[in-house]
Formats: C-alpha cells, sequence, structure tokens
C-alpha cells in the first residue's frame, strides 16, 4: 500500500513538474487545435442534433487532437467532422452549400496542420512566433488557392448546361494532373 501512495506521489510531482514547464506558444498552437476542431463540427453538424450533452460530447472531442497530435485523435477528429457533414446531407437532407463546403474543408485542413504543428513542438518549446507565423501564413496560402478552384470548378460545373459537368471533369482532372507534376518535381529537385 505504501508503495502505490509513493508512486501516485512521483506522478503527482512529474505531472506538476511539467505543467510548470508548459510555455505560451505551444499551449496557443493546441488551444487553436481546439478551437478549429470544435467549430468544423459546429458546421458540420445540422442544429438538431445540437443538445448540451451532444455539445459536451463534441468539446471533449476536440480536446483529443488538441491533448495528442501525434496519436489517432486528429484522424478520428476529422472522421466525426466528415461523419457530421454525411449525417446532415444525407440524413437530414441539408442541400450541400459550397460555402458550408468549402468552410468545413478549411477547418479541416487547419486542423491537420496545426496538429502537424504541435506534433514537432514538444510542450516546453520556446519558440519564435514567426515559425508560427510562417506556418499558417502557409496554411492560408493552400487555403486560398483550394478555394479560388473550388469556386473555379464549382462555376464550370454549371457552365454549359447539361455539358457543364464535363468541363468541370475535365478542369479538375487536369488541376490534379498539374498538381501531381508539380509534387513529383518538387519530390525529384531534393
Amino acid at each position: 500500500m505504501n508503495e502505490l501512495v509513493e508512486g501516485l506521489n512521483e506522478r503527482a510531482r512529474a505531472l506538476r513538474y511539467t505543467v510548470n514547464r508548459i510555455s505560451l506558444t505551444p499551449l496557443l498552437v493546441r488551444a487553436g487545435i481546439f478551437l478549429t476542431v470544435l467549430v468544423g463540427f459546429l458546421l458540420a453538424y445540422p442544429v438538431q442534433v445540437f443538445t448540451p450533452r451532444s455539445l459536451l460530447a463534441f468539446a471533449v472531442a476536440a480536446v483529443l487532437p488538441a491533448a495528442g497530435p501525434r496519436r489517432v485523435w486528429p484522424t478520428f477528429a476529422a472522421l466525426v467532422t466528415v461523419g457530421g457533414w454525411l449525417l446532415a446531407t444525407l440524413g437530414y437532407d441539408r442541400p450541400p452549400a459550397l460555402w458550408r463546403l468549402l468552410a468545413v474543408a478549411t477547418l479541416l485542413y487547419l486542423a491537420h496542420t496545426l496538429c502537424a504543428l504541435a506534433a514537432l513542438l514538444p510542450f516546453d518549446a520556446v519558440v519564435d512566433p514567426d515559425l508560427v507565423l510562417r506556418w499558417l501564413t502557409r496554411a492560408g496560402g493552400v487555403v486560398l488557392v483550394s478555394a479560388v478552384l473550388g469556386i473555379v470548378l464549382a462555376w464550370l460545373g454549371g457552365v454549359g448546361g447539361e455539358h457543364g459537368s464535363r468541363a468541370a471533369t475535365v478542369a479538375g482532372l487536369l488541376v490534379a494532373t498539374g498538381l501531381s507534376a508539380l509534387l513529383g518535381w518538387l519530390v525529384r529537385r531534393r
């Protein structure tokens, strides 16, 4: 019994030591993960499912990737978000609005990239704010390019009546081919 109490005291001391060493930047990155995932849940799910109990479950599910960005929790949060989108569009017949789709996709990407950054930062890391700013600027560029391409492809899908979907398909294939070529060139460039 004495060994058990001693072991618990040792763990409490280790936890207290860790909490005292936490620096601000990794904590803010993890807070960004929490907010991004939670807002993604709120946008993806239909309003009909929001009850105090479900909001608490969403908050807990949003804390998990912030607490463990190296584990399975970011994937879990992304799957919960996509499940909410499918529930809203298929189960509650909510029409898939382009703005909502772009917003949910943006939040999924931002949560993913913030989890990647948090996985690299120990809790006690002293980080130059420029690093986080450059990381978020790069993510903002990806989001902007993706949103513009999404809007252009949606517009192409409506052009030409019945033939509009063919134009969007061809444009999408050209963009996918161009991006694949760009990625291949970047990999070979190393």
